[in-house]
């Protein structure tokens, strides 16, 4: 096959207001030749990754409720029956025997044996390929993009003297991904299609019990049930798991439609459209699977509602919706026009150049992956690799890993004004809470709920994996924070006072229950763990991971508790208790510095095993916390000096890592340092179709760098909002419109020579703001829906 320069150009789209940028796009010369170079959409229940190859298409579907595994409740029950004896190893210095203890007794089980210690949960699976083949043909004029503002994924070709183009989306409105494939010249399509799901046999404990064909004479239907027959790594009960089902319905003009065993070939068509949608007997209420729900049936019943709609209609609803959100927010960076395949620009960054315009895309398809993978129609929150995945065991099990993961994934929702897209997570918290009380009794004899470091989509709650990876109650405070997040940013009180403040209540009284007296006089969490760190064990010079008080836990419950309180008190309810936890603060452990002058990331001086470790964890109050700021200086020189030996270390070598470092030298007011890390971002974890890499893939990257360069134009906190804060030297011009502040505020603003020219604040809720802007700081009160101009007084 050659391929030669394309000779057309796609048709530019709107923009939010009036800021002047290139195209949000993403096009390539060459059609994708591996998963990792295909282009996504998503409409937060179904996703598909489109290769746009012209002799043999695949396009890959995922429906997000696709996983192995049932419901059961995993916490260890004799955890309760240890924890002293634990607590007082760990007192004494005796992390080793500590663990040894705990590892049997504390470590997830099964639901049913609870012998049977769990090495994880099951996967997010892949739903079907489907492949759409056109033949040998020698092709000229290619072109492939994603335009991040409309949600389509195109491609366009010549060969034969004839023109085909390929459009894909993913449409909410419609609830149903959307295949156009047309021909220039009439009756110019051939084409066979077909569905199929990679082989489950080599894989380590899931077989499917799978088949596809023709049904109902234009449809492709591909059905089957997960079988877990238990060989190899203990990862749960066996016997029959989820059901699941896809189909793609094949609409045609022209021509002729007929089956050939389980394929159907089309000949002579005009255009074809495809219709692909999936379903599973997944019910989200109880997270839990409905055995006598049909996928199939469901399929049916969805088929009647999309099949009575064009093509034209459900594109212009599509575009209608998706760029609605994509364009609450406009950003641009001054830029000479560079008309090049997104590939070459990155390689030519990755090779030491600068493009600004490929920053701002890295920040806008953060918003667009993350409005794919996390809104309704879907119900479940965004995992470790959006909703995108061709795996049937993924890599980490692509689950909702709570040690940062899971939270990062979300960073950028609000101050992005996707406030929507946390919807799925926040249910998420909600529902996940049942398994949590079960969890907190069984394991720590303790009220309210928690979780651990990781989970599924059936709300598992228990300490997963090993003791060094899994010892992380606090990541449900953590998580707690986020649900604060959506009323800091709306202030929607009646949220506040029914879905946020009750989570968070029964959060605080595990806190409450969970905390223990240390030798030191501290109420400290224990067992735990720093994540996913190690240090050496001054008794044994061996490494260890389980302690008490690591410096992460002790943030967390600061940041936790203090917006615990405030929301008690707006609500005017359990003031009683929540002013007690003024008291429990008051007894943790303070954040320390070492003789070095580094933040302590352990209750003792411990040395690291690992100095560049990939998470930062005793830099949480720097961010996303707020509690280590300039007043804070001790602190705040402590927190750079840390972040300087880490990387000095090797730091930073994984894709989300580096995205938490670019936040962090935006608090730290660095931008150069910001630059630098988006940079290197670029250089080492971003690959070809824009996708994170860990290595292997892994969106937070993307969400986490997005969150990055709105911190360096933005930060807010209690009734404070900050201009330009840490603007790199080479983002000299540029303007951004329609990001949110704390407090229900919308911030916009321009600026040359880095120097700000305008600056407007919308009040969303009539509240006062103090807005800085280089050491000067002006105090307004807009009212509610008003925009007010700020740069004159700054």
């Amino acid at each position: 096959m050659k391929y030669r320069l394309p000779f057309f150009l796609f048709m530019l789209t709107a923009y939010a207001a009036n800021a002047q940028q290139q195209p949000l796009k993403l096009w390539y010369k060459q059609p994708a030749t591996k998963w990792m170079e295909a282009l996504p959409v998503g409409n937060g229940r179904l996703g598909a990754m489109v290769y746009g190859h012209p002799e043999a298409e695949t396009i890959q579907v995922n429906e997000q409720t696709l996983w192995g595994g049932v419901k059961y409740n995993d916490a260890n029950p004799n955890s309760l029956r240890v924890l002293d004896s634990v607590r007082s190893l760990l007192f004494a210095g005796k992390p080793a025997a500590a663990q040894d203890l705990a590892s049997p007794n504390m470590i997830a089980v099964d639901g049913e044996n609870a012998t049977k210690l769990l090495g994880h949960f099951r996967s997010y699976q892949t739903l079907m390929n489907l492949h759409i083949l056109y033949g040998k043909k020698t092709v000229s004029a290619y072109r492939r993009e994603l335009d991040l503002t409309t949600g389509i994924a195109g491609s366009q070709f010549t060969a034969n003297n004839n023109t085909y183009t390929q459009e894909v989306f993913a449409t909410a409105p419609g609830n149903v991904i959307v295949v156009r494939i047309k021909s220039g010249k009439p009756h110019g399509l051939q084409t066979t299609l077909y569905l199929d799901r990679p082989d489950t046999k080599n894989a380590a404990t899931l077989y499917k019990d799978c088949k596809s064909g023709v049904w109902e004479g234009n449809k492709l239907l591909l059905q089957g049930q997960i079988i877990d027959k238990n060989e190899g790594e203990d990862r749960g009960p066996e016997g029959r798991h989820m059901k699941f089902a896809g189909v793609v319905t094949v609409r045609q003009q022209g021509g002729s439609l007929l089956a050939k065993g389980d394929s159907l070939v089309v000949t002579g068509a005009d255009e074809i459209v495809l219709l692909i949608d999936g379903a599973t007997n997944y019910d989200f209420s109880h997270l839990s699977l409905d055995e006598k729900a049909d996928p199939v049936q469901k399929l049916q019943t969805a088929i009647k509602k999309y099949s009575r709609i064009g093509y034209d209609q459900l594109k212009q609803e599509h575009i209608k919706d998706h760029s609605s959100f994509m364009n609450r927010v406009a950003f641009s960076l001054a830029d000479t026009t560079v008309d090049k395949p997104t590939d070459e620009r990155l390689n030519a960054v990755k090779n030491g150049q600068y493009d600004a315009h490929l920053t701002v895309l890295l920040f806008q398809y953060g918003r667009y992956l993350l409005l794919g993978s996390s809104r309704k129609p879907g119900v479940l929150p965004a995992n470790l690799q959006g909703i995108w995945n061709n795996h049937i065991d993924a890599p980490w099990d692509a689950d909702f890993h709570t040690n940062i993961n899971l939270q990062m994934n979300y960073w950028q929702a609000e101050e992005g004004n996707l406030s929507e897209t946390t919807a799925p997570l926040i249910a998420f918290m909600d529902h996940i809470r049942e398994q949590g009380r079960i969890t907190a009794r069984k394991m720590y004899g303790a009220r309210g709920w928690v979780m651990h470091h990781a989970t599924d989509a059936f709300g598992k709650t228990g300490l997963q994996n090993e003791m060094y990876y899994g010892t992380f109650p606090m990541a449900t405070a953590w998580m707690c924070m986020h649900i604060w997040d959506h009323y800091d940013f709306t202030r929607d009180k009646n949220y506040l006072a029914n879905t946020a403040y009750p989570i968070m209540h029964e959060h605080a009284l595990f806190i409450k229950d969970f905390l223990v007296k240390s030798p030191e006089g501290y109420l400290v969490t224990a067992p735990a763990y720093s994540p996913e760190n190690s240090y050496k064990d001054p008794a044994t010079g061996k490494g260890a991971s389980l302690t008490y008080a690591p410096t992460m836990d002790n943030q967390i419950i600061r940041e936790f508790l203090q917006r615990y309180i405030t929301a008690a008190h707006i609500l005017k309810k359990d003031i009683a208790f929540a002013d007690s936890m003024q008291q429990v603060m008051a007894q943790l452990p303070p954040t320390r510095v070492g003789k070095d002058g580094r933040i302590l990331e352990w209750i003792k001086e411990y040395d690291e095993e690992e100095p560049g470790h990939r998470h930062m964890s005793h830099l949480f109050s720097l961010y996303p916390g707020s509690q280590i700021n300039a007043s804070t200086p001790e602190l705040f020189a402590g927190a750079r000096k840390s972040l300087e030996y880490r990387l000095a270390h090797g730091g930073g070598h994984t894709g989300w890592s580096r995205a938490w470092i670019i936040n962090f030298y935006a608090r730290l007011k660095d931008g150069e340092k910001v630059y630098e890390n988006v940079q290197a971002l670029f250089k080492k974890s971003i690959n070809s179709n824009l996708f994170d890499d860990h290595p292997p893939f892994q969106i937070d990257g993307n969400f986490g760098s997005a969150a990055g360069i709105t911190e360096a134009l933005m930060q807010s906190g209690d009734n404070t909002i900050e201009l330009l804060p840490a603007l790199p030297a080479a983002w000299s011009r540029g303007e951004i419109k329609g990001i949110r502040a704390r407090g229900g505020f919308e911030v916009s603003m321009a600026w040359e020579n880095n120097q700000l020219t305008k600056a407007t604040i919308k009040s969303l809720t009539g509240e006062k703001v103090t807005v800085t802007y280089k050491g000067k700081s002006v105090a307004i009160q807009p009212a509610k829906g008003v925009e007010m101009s700020v740069e004159k007084q700054l």
